[in-house]
């Protein structure tokens, strides 16, 4: 085929500020500068917030898809998120400090880890750069100072950022309502319910683990003010893309617009038709929430499900990344057992079919070639599920449309194997599934209360067979039940031989 038939389809990205989907250019030439809101590092993440990860993920993955070179920063929060989103309470760290009698940076040490552990077992590319809070609080008081004649005032819990002076505050949002105000505290003498903290004062007699000298006193900088100074520190003013959940569209995002127009408006006065463009970020991505009826996504409320608990079941965390791309990162997703253990199936099923192509293909490797070589020399049987393919995640990163694909590659029976390996390796750079490198004892993870090691059952299983070679059938069969009772399935005539059973409820 020749490679004029086809052209790339253009991206399309759905932009939070004008609630549309619109033809997405970088603003600086095949480069993408993308900021994504990090972890809070006062506990581990559950599941619902590594969903917002494993977007932005795609996200990145589909830019380069696209051929762009990407940025792309994610920060730390170690200081300044309250216990309430809504910029309300007790700082997250300082209370986690104080619960567990550790010091705050141990607990941000440890917590950091365990999140860059989760994002490398999720096969998450590793941001360009990671930003840590602390290491910029003098800039958050040098922005704070900029702004704070025009756009702030000081109350004696700290300097507040007067929403008033920022016409159109929470365009973000939809428009604010009361049942957002709601969910923001009241403090003596706030001038609007919407007004927010840029710097928390220390109480009188109380020296916290974190604080810093400012002009408005010791104390620590508030939640919103650190992505601004952050984003701005290495991506330039503006960037391409703000990513996060959608949760954080209602008020930290808004509230960190209101300070990126304030912070460039002329001579730090008050935002006018001129500046009020200055958001920040041409496009603000939300990815919707991940859904668990049974409760368990609050960490308010104890017991939430991590990535740790599901690799502690025996679930490969990669099934995780698939039941998150079957549905579109706008969309509520339903978490369920059994939907996690229909997606473990499939991924069981995606990388066996794939394990019996790479033993026909006789030790080729597979790199995946750049898109207008695959256009000019892709097999023409396979040429329109490329073209399909790249339609799907160029519509709003439209997984489910594109997830099916890689599945009807490997159908295609007349097909070489080797062509459809190397469409397939294409796929999975967009899709992060490690497909091509995947073995299917990869996905046989040993469940955290395992009573035997993998060298004791192989050895029962040997003594199994042997009891078979001699027609010791009832000996056969209590080896197998045995191992059964100790949640190990024998599976006969399967190279594999055996299996954990996953327990999901």
């Amino acid at each position: 085929m020749s490679e004029d038939q086809h052209s790339p389809a253009p991206l399309r990205l759905f932009n939070s500020l004008t609630r549309t989907v619109e033809p997405f250019a970088p603003i600086e030439p095949n480069h993408a500068r993308v900021y994504s809101c990090g972890p809070t590092v006062y506990n581990y993440a559950h599941i619902g917030n590594l969903r917002a990860y494993v977007f932005t993920d795609t996200l990145r993955r589909v830019l380069l898809w696209k051929g762009l070179d990407v940025t792309h920063v994610i920060n730390i929060t170690d200081v300044g998120h309250l216990t309430s989103d809504a910029d309300a309470g007790d700082d997250k760290m300082e209370a986690a400090a104080r619960a567990s009698a550790r010091s705050i940076w141990d607990i941000a040490a440890h917590y950091t880890q365990a999140f860059k552990a989760n994002i490398a077992d999720l096969n998450i590319i590793a941001p360009s750069e990671w930003t840590v809070a602390t290491d910029y609080v003098p800039q958050m008081i040098a922005f704070a100072q900029k702004i704070a004649p025009a756009h702030c005032y000081q109350l004696d819990s700290g300097l507040y950022f007067d929403t008033a002076t920022v016409p159109g505050y929470g365009a973000l949002a939809g428009g604010r309502d009361d049942a957002a105000h709601a969910r923001i505290d009241p403090v003596a003498g706030k001038r609007n319910p919407s007004d927010f903290a840029i710097w928390r004062a220390s109480p009188p007699g109380e020296q916290r683990q974190m604080e810093w000298d400012s002009p408005w006193g010791k104390g620590a900088p508030g939640w919103h003010l650190e992505c601004s100074v952050m984003s701005e520190a290495r991506l330039g003013h503006p960037f391409d893309i703000h990513t996060g959940g959608i949760d954080h569209r209602e008020i930290h995002h808004p509230n960190e617009i209101a300070q990126n127009q304030a912070f460039h408006a002329c001579c730090g006065g008050t935002v006018d038709a001129a500046t009020a463009g200055f958001t920040g970020a041409r496009w603000w991505m939300h990815n919707n929430f991940l859904v668990d009826r049974s409760g368990k996504m609050s960490k308010s409320r104890g017991g939430f499900t991590t990535l740790f608990s599901l690799t502690g079941r025996g679930v490969h965390p990669l099934a995780y990344r698939l039941l998150c791309l079957g549905a579109h990162y706008r969309s509520e997703l339903e978490f369920s057992p059994e939907n996690l253990g229909a997606a473990l199936t499939r991924l069981k099923r995606l990388v066996m079919a794939i394990e019996a192509l790479k033993a026909r293909a006789q030790g080729v490797t597979w790199q995946s070639p750049r898109l207008d070589y695959l256009r000019a020399n892709l097999h023409p049987g396979l040429a329109p599920l490329l073209e399909q393919f790249d339609a799907a995640i160029s519509d709003d990163l439209m997984t489910p449309r594109a997830l099916p694909l890689v599945e009807e590659v490997l159908g295609m029976k007349k097909v070489p194997v080797d062509e459809r390996l190397c469409l397939i390796a294409a796929f999975d750079h967009a899709l992060g599934l490690n497909l091509l490198t995947l073995a299917r004892a990869d996905l046989r993870l040993a469940p955290a209360d395992a009573t035997m090691t993998p060298a004791e059952i192989d050895a029962e299983l040997d003594r199994r067979q042997a009891a078979r070679a001699d027609k010791d059938f009832a000996l056969s069969d209590h080896i197998r039940d045995s191992l059964a009772a100790r949640g190990v399935d024998v599976m006969d005539g399967d190279p594999l031989r055996w299996e954990w059973r996953v327990a999901l409820d």
